[in-house]
């Protein structure tokens, strides 16, 4: 399943930059294991960057779900890599 998430140009490019491996969520979703997520910024800071390119063609696989230790309740965090199929 793809997942399109909203999220801040300023954390989006970090995980371009493969410097941010993860994204903590709200579990509304039923997020899973091989997943994939495109993500859409939610600012205009998008529109002063060079990676506009790298974010309209990316997409990020969900290799990893982690629940409950240390988060909120029905909080998660996904380990996240690029996608190689894009």
């Amino acid at each position: 399943m793809q997942h399109l998430l909203k999220i801040e140009s300023r954390y989006l490019l970090r995980i371009i930059k493969k410097e941010k491996t993860f994204e903590i969520r709200e579990n509304d979703r039923d997020y899973q294991v091989n997943d994939t997520i495109k993500f859409v910024p939610n600012d205009d800071y998008v529109n002063n960057i060079h990676y506009v390119n790298e974010i309209n063609k990316s997409t990020y696989k969900i290799i990893y779900v982690l629940s409950d230790f240390g988060l909120k309740k029905n909080y998660v965090a996904l380990g996240i890599n690029v996608n190689k199929a894009t």
